[in-house]
Formats: C-alpha cells, structure tokens, sequence
C-alpha cells in the first residue's frame, strides 16, 4: 500500500494524489486505465487498486510538460538510449513532433501538416486494406469510437487492438470451445462458484484486485485450487491489504 501510494505522491503531491487514489475505480470516480478486473456491483474498498494502478495513474496524471525545446536538445540517439521509464518521467508532449528524413531530432509540426502528412500517406496506397489502425487499452471509448468511424469511412476495417496482442490465443481456444471468444462470466459467479481454479499465477502479488472476490468465494465455501510452480510466500500466506479492517 505504502510503495503504491508513494508514485501517486511523487509525481502529482499530497493532495491530487490521494484524491486520485480515492478515486480510481469508485462509483462516482474512474477506471483505471490499466486493469480489466471488473469493478464490484456493491461494496468497494477504499483502496480499489493495486500497486501497477497506482503507477498507471500517477503517469497519466503528471503535468511537466515536455515542449519542443526538449526534443531540441535530445537527438534521436540520446533518446533511444534512455528507457522507458526515464521517457515517461519527462512529461506529457505538448506539440505534435515529426523526424524529417535523415534528420537526427524531432521538429515541431502544426496539427493541419501533420495530418496532410498522414493523408497522403493514406492516400498514396493501392488500397484502404494495405493499412492497419492500430489502437491500445489506453484509449477510453469515445476517442475509439470516433477513430473507428473514420477507418470505416477510408474504407477498411483493420482495428487491430491490444486484445488482439494480449488474448488472441485466448480467444481462439475459447471460440474453439464455447463459441465466444471472450470471457462470459461476471464478478458474482466468483462470489457463489465452489470450485476456483487459478493457474500460473499469483493472485497474492500479480492480482491483487482478485483477492476481494476469493475473499468472498472463499466465505460462501468456494474451494480455491492455486497451481503455480513457484514456491511463492503469497501463495502460502498472505493479508489482503484492502480488507485492513480484517487483517
């Protein structure tokens, strides 16, 4: 709880960050942009959010801008050189940025070059399904909708998204089996199921949203069968940190 807490203050301070803690995946807040556990119906704990939550949050909520002065005196080499997290940690880009060919830094763009840029692009192809538009988890619904719009309208339907990266093998082995290629199980089928099994995984440190609905599996005599070939202390014993009230 405390490490979880501790990116939230480092990069938004006291205040804003635990407003954003409290308020992540409440009923009257927001979802976290990097989970897909569903939200409980009724009761949610204050904490309602694990440790990669917190991380998710704290970055989409972080105001250093990073301008064009920026990439101006960051070549491209020196920026392949950085990783990931120092690139995050810059700040949120306030222009549109393009390389030039043979160019060794970004430059600024206006938004109508930009997107003339990408128009020819789009326009030079034989044809609509030589393109594939691209889309994360991290994109909420209503930008999504709009973009899938506009893809249909060029004339293609190649959507791929992150469920395509992450679930594909999923998805075929349940359209093999069931003839639904995703989940058709809701939260309370957790809370009345007797028998849970959870393989290669543990929900201890990798899910700990989970732990709420074995909690409650667990109290109505649910039978929780955890195989992992790692001996892992979570697996053996383990405090729920978002039932402080029941340690």
């Amino acid at each position: 709880m405390l490490k979880s807490g501790a990116f939230a203050l480092d990069y938004e301070g006291p205040v804003r960050g635990t407003h954003a803690l409290l308020k992540m995946n409440q009923k009257d807040g927001f979802d976290c942009s990097s989970c897909a556990w569903p939200d409980p119906d009724d009761h949610r704990s204050v904490a309602e959010f694990c440790e990669n939550g917190a991380k998710a949050t704290a970055s989409d909520a972080q105001s250093d801008p990073v301008g064009p002065e920026f990439f101006a005196q960051h070549s491209l080499a020196e920026l392949s050189r950085m990783t990931d997290r120092d690139l995050n940690n810059a700040g949120r880009i306030t222009h549109p940025m393009v390389l030039r060919p043979g160019a060794t830094h970004y430059t600024p763009i206006s938004w109508p070059e930009a997107f003339e840029l990408v128009g020819q692009e789009l326009n030079a192809l034989k044809s609509p399904d030589e393109a594939i538009f691209y889309t994360s988890g991290k994109v909420p619904n209503e930008p999504a909708y709009l973009y899938q719009l506009f893809v249909r309208q060029f004339g293609t339907n190649n959507l791929p998204d992150c469920s395509n990266m992450c679930h594909e093998s999923s998805g075929a082995a349940l359209s093999n089996t069931t003839g639904l290629g995703k989940g058709s199980v809701t939260l309370n089928d957790f809370y009345e199921a007797e028998v849970i099994l959870i393989i290669g995984q543990n929900p201890g440190t990798n899910h700990p949203r989970m732990l709420t609905a074995l909690q409650k599996a667990k109290k109505n005599g649910a039978k929780i069968i955890s195989i992992n070939p790692l001996h892992e202390a979570g697996l053996l014993h383990f405090k729920n940190p978002q039932d402080f009230m029941n340690p």
